[in-house]
C-alpha cells in the first residue's frame, strides 16, 4: 500500500503544509452556524429544555480555544461543536453535550476543573475530568500494551459514568471524519486503533449508529485500495439494486397493509466494512455476496413483530437455519430484533429485520438510548435501577479483566469480543436470570441466591428432573434447589466442584464457624505431620514462650485459635512451624568455632570431598549437616543463584550471589565463601521461604489496597510492609512475604507490574 495513494484522492485541491493537508480558508465551517445546528438537534428531541447552559458552554469554549487551529487549519472550536452534534444525534442529556463541548478546555486552555464545577455543576466536571484523563494516556514502545491499558482505563471510567465513553466515541468519530488532514502514517495508526478499541466498544454498547461509521472510516484508511474498489463495485450496480429493494419494499408494505399491521418498511445497503468482512471470511467477491442489502420492518408492538414474521414467511420462502430471534433472547448489548433470510421471487436471497420502534432506537443508540431525561422515564423503575440493570455486563468485564494480562485481554477482546463465553445463564423457579461462571454446578447456584440456601441444600432439580450436585449448568436451565432443616451443612467435597469464588468463600466461612473443635484437632495433626516431614520434634517447639510469640505475630489470644485457623486452611502449617523454630533456635545455638569450619572447608576442597545435603534443602560442598540459615539481607528462594558464607559462631548463612553484602566483602573475608546450590528436589516441593521486594509507584488513592489484593488473590501472606513517599509523590513499598520458590515470586511480581501507576519492582539485595 503506497502512502501517495492515501494522499492523492482525499487531498485533491488542498494545500500541504508541514506534511498536513490544510483546507482553503473559504471552505472553513462557520462556528456560529454549527452551534445553531447543534441547538436545532437538541430542540428536536427535547423542545422544552433550557439551553442556556449549552450556550454558556459554547461561549466559554469559543473564547478558550480562540487562536487555536486544527491540523486542517480550521479554528479548533469546530471540533468540540461537532462532538456536541454527534452526542445530540444520540439524543443525550444536556450535561453530556456540555461536557462534549468542554472536553478539551481543561487540557488545552487556562480553564480549570474548579471553574467548570462552579459554572456547570459537579456532574459536568466529573464527565470532563473523565474524558481528559482518558486523553492523557501515556505511550510506550509496546503499542499492544498501550492499547490494552487504554481499554482498562476506559472500562474503569465506564464503571463511574458510561457517558465518559460516549463523549470519547463522539470525539474519535469526528477525528476519523477529518483524518484526511493527518500524515499518512498517523492515519493508519489512528484507523487501526479505531478498529481495535473504539469500534468494538461502540458494538459492546450497542451503538450501531457510531459503530458502522467508525468501521467504514477505519477501512478507508487501513485498506484504501480495497475501500475504493468496494465503493466503485457497489455504485456500479446501484440502480439495479435500488430497483430490486424498491420492489421488495413495495410488496412487503402492501402485504402488511392487507394484514392490518401498521408498519414502516425501509431498505438499506449494508455498510462497507461488514461487506468486506463477509468477503474475507467467506472468501467471496462482491458479486457472490447476495445479501448486500436488508429490508427493515418497524412495527408498534412485540405482538406485531411476530405477526409480521408470519406474513413474510407466507410471502417468501425462508432459507433454513437463517432465522434468529433476538427478541426472546437479546444480545448482551441489549440488541433486540427478528432476523430472517428469504428467497425473493427473482431467486435472490435478502435479509429482513423486524423490530419495534423502541428496539430500533436501542439498536441504533444502544446504551445511549437509556440515558434519557429524567421525566421520560416510564415510572416503573427509578433511573438508577435502570442504569444498574443495563451495566451489569460491565461489572463482569471489570472482574474478569483483573485476572488477565494485557496481551491476553486485548487478544480476547479483539477476537470477536465474545466476553460472555465464560458465562452461563440460568433461571430461578420464579424466572429470574442468574449469571454464573461456565462449568458452575447447582451448589454455585444455591450460594448465589443466599448462603442459607446453600448451607441447607440437600439436592437440586434442573428442568423438573433431579440431578447430581456436580451437574454442569447449561444455558437456559431452570434450577430449583431442595433444602432441608435437618441438613448438616455443606460437605468439604463441594469445594472441589464449585466454580464461583462467592460459593467457595461461603463454604469456607461455614466450616470456620461450625467446626472449630474439629479444626483445632485437624490443625494440630497438620502441624505434627509437618514436623515429622522436616525431622523436627513437635513437643520441643510448642513451649509456652515460643507459642506466645507466634500468637502475638498472628493476633490470636490463645493457641487453639492458631490450631483452628491451620485446620480450616487460613494459615499454612509451614508458617507456624517456621516461626516456632525461629524462636527455638534462639535458645539452642550450635557452638562451633571458626577455625574448625574453615579447616573442614579447606580440607574438603583439597580432597574434592563429597557433596552433602543439609536439612534446609541446600547442597554444600564438603559439609555434612551444618547449621544453615538463610540471610535476612537478601532472602534467597529456590531458583536463585546462591553462595554460602561461614559466619563467626552461627554456622553458615546462605546469600544470593547479587547480595550487596557479598559483593562488598573484603579479600580476607572471601575465603569464608563456599559453593552452594539448591537440592534438585527442593524446587518441586512447596516449601516456605521469606523474600523481600521494593515497589516504586506514582502515589494515588487505593494503591495499597490494589497491592494487597494481589497477595490475597494468590493466597500469599505479607509478613511486613513499610511505605514512604518522596517529594515527587513517588511511593516506595518494602514488602516481605512467604513464597514456595522463584516461580511463585515471579508470578506475584508480574501481577504487581500490571497495577496502574507502578514504575518498577526490584528484589531487596541488602
Amino acid at each position: 500500500m503506497s502512502d501517495t495513494k492515501i494522499l492523492e484522492n482525499p487531498y485533491s485541491g488542498l494545500e500541504i503544509v508541514d506534511g498536513h493537508a490544510v483546507k482553503a480558508p473559504e471552505d472553513y465551517q462557520d462556528p456560529k452556524a454549527l452551534y445553531d445546528k447543534l441547538i436545532r438537534r437538541v430542540r428536536k428531541y427535547h423542545p422544552s429544555d433550557d439551553i442556556s447552559m449549552i450556550e454558556k458552554a459554547f461561549d466559554i469554549a469559543y473564547h478558550a480555544h480562540e487562536g487555536q487551529c486544527r491540523k486542517s487549519g480550521e479554528p479548533y472550536i469546530i471540533h468540540p461543536l461537532w462532538v456536541g452534534i454527534i452526542l445530540a444525534d444520540l439524543e443525550l442529556d444536556k450535561e453530556t453535550i456540555i461536557a462534549g463541548i468542554l472536553h478539551d478546555v481543561v487540557e488545552d486552555t487556562v480553564m480549570t476543573e474548579e471553574g467548570i464545577t462552579e459554572t456547570f455543576g459537579k456532574e459536568v466536571a466529573l464527565l470532563v475530568d473523565g474524558v481528559t484523563k482518558l486523553g492523557q494516556l501515556s505511550y510506550s514502545s509496546d503499542k499492544l500494551e498501550v492499547q490494552a491499558e487504554n481499554l482498562r482505563k476506559m472500562f474503569l471510567a465506564m464503571a463511574k459514568d458510561i457517558r465518559v465513553i460516549l463523549i470519547k466515541l463522539a470525539d474519535r468519530l469526528h477525528n476519523m471524519r477529518t483524518l484526511q488532514f493527518m500524515r499518512p502514517e498517523k492515519q493508519v495508526e489512528k484507523a487501526k486503533e479505531t478498529l481495535d478499541i473504539y469500534a468494538p466498544l461502540a458494538q459492546r454498547l450497542g451503538i450501531s449508529k457510531l459503530k458502522t461509521e467508525l468501521d467504514d472510516l477505519a477501512l478507508k484508511y487501513t485498506k484504501p485500495e480495497v475501500f475504493d474498489d468496494l465503493v466503485n463495485q457497489i455504485n456500479a450496480r446501484a440502480t439495479e439494486r435500488e430497483l430490486f429493494v424498491a420492489r421488495i419494499v413495495e410488496e412487503v408494505s402492501k402485504h402488511m397493509e392487507d394484514a392490518h399491521i401498521k408498519a414502516e418498511v425501509k431498505g438499506r445497503v449494508k455498510h462497507f466494512f461488514s461487506i468486506y468482512k463477509k468477503m474475507v471470511n467467506q472468501d467471496k467477491t462482491v458479486d457472490q455476496i447476495y445479501d448486500l442489502f436488508a429490508v427493515r420492518i418497524i412495527v408498534d408492538s412485540v405482538k406485531d413483530c411476530y405477526a409480521a414474521l408470519g406474513v413474510i414467511h407466507e410471502m417468501y420462502t425462508p432459507i433454513p437455519g437463517r432465522f434468529k430471534d433476538y427478541i426472546a433472547m437479546p444480545k448482551p448489548n441489549m440488541y433486540q430484533s427478528l432476523h430472517t433470510t428469504l428467497m425473493s421471487t427473482a431467486g435472490q436471497p435478502f435479509e429482513i429485520q423486524i423490530r419495534t420502534a423502541e428496539m430500533h432506537k436501542t439498536a441504533e443508540y444502544g446504551i445511549a438510548a437509556h440515558w434519557k431525561y429524567k421525566e421520560s422515564n416510564d415510572g416503573q423503575k427509578n433511573v438508577e435501577a435502570q442504569e444498574e440493570e443495563k451495566l451489569s455486563w460491565l461489572r463482569q468485564i471489570l472482574e474478569w479483566q483483573q485476572d488477565t494480562d494485557n496481551r491476553e485481554f486485548l487478544s480476547l477482546l479483539k477476537g470477536g469480543l465474545d466476553l460472555f463465553a465464560e458465562d452461563v445463564y440460568c433461571f430461578t423457579p420464579n424466572g429470574d436470570v442468574k449469571n454464573l461462571p461456565n462449568g458452575s454446578t447447582p451448589v454455585d447456584f444455591a450460594y448465589s441466591i443466599h448462603s442459607a440456601v446453600g448451607n441447607k441444600m440437600v439436592g437440586a432439580r434442573v428442568n423438573g428432573k433431579l440431578v447430581n450436585i456436580d451437574y454442569q449448568i447449561q444455558n437456559g436451565d431452570r434450577i430449583e434447589i431442595l433444602t432441608s432443616q435437618n441438613s448438616k451443612g455443606p460437605s468439604r467435597d463441594w469445594l472441589n466442584i464449585v466454580k464461583s469464588t462467592q460459593a467457595r468463600n461461603k463454604i469456607n466461612q461455614w466450616f470456620k464457624k461450625e467446626f472449630k473443635e474439629e479444626n483445632i484437632i485437624r490443625g494440630k495433626e497438620l502441624l505434627q505431620q509437618y514436623c515429622k516431614t522436616k525431622a523436627l520434634v513437635y513437643s520441643d517447639l510448642t513451649k509456652p514462650k515460643y507459642m506466645q510469640v507466634v500468637q502475638a505475630k498472628y493476633g490470636f489470644k490463645e493457641w487453639d485459635g492458631i490450631l483452628a485457623t491451620v485446620g480450616h486452611g487460613g494459615l499454612k502449617e509451614g508458617q507456624v512451624i517456621n516461626r516456632l523454630l525461629e524462636e527455638y533456635t534462639k535458645d539452642h545455638k550450635e557452638v562451633i568455632t571458626d577455625e574448625t569450619i574453615i579447616e573442614r572447608v579447606n580440607e574438603a576442597t583439597k580432597n574434592k570431598a563429597h557433596v552433602a545435603k543439609s536439612k534446609s534443602g541446600i547442597v554444600v560442598k564438603g559439609i555434612d549437616d551444618m547449621a544453615v540459615r538463610f540471610s535476612r539481607c537478601c532472602n534467597p528462594v529456590p531458583g536463585d543463584e546462591i553462595v554460602g558464607f561461614v559466619t563467626r559462631g552461627r554456622g553458615m548463612s546462605i546469600h544470593r550471589t547479587d547480595c550487596i553484602n557479598i559483593l562488598n566483602l573484603s579479600e580476607s573475608e572471601r575465603i569464608r565463601l563456599i559453593d552452594a546450590e539448591w537440592e534438585a528436589s527442593i524446587t518441586e516441593e512447596r516449601g516456605q521461604y521469606l523474600c523481600g521486594i521494593k515497589i516504586y509507584a506514582n502515589n494515588r488513592q487505593g494503591l495499597l489496597m490494589e497491592v494487597s489484593k494481589v497477595y490475597t488473590e494468590n493466597k500469599i501472606d505479607i509478613s511486613s510492609i513499610n511505605t514512604h513517599t518522596s517529594k515527587q509523590d513517588v511511593v516506595t513499598f518494602e514488602l516481605s512475604f512467604v513464597v514456595s520458590g522463584r516461580d511463585e515470586l515471579n508470578h506475584v511480581i508480574e501481577k504487581l507490574r500490571q497495577i496502574q501507576g507502578v514504575i518498577d519492582i526490584e528484589r531487596t539485595t541488602g
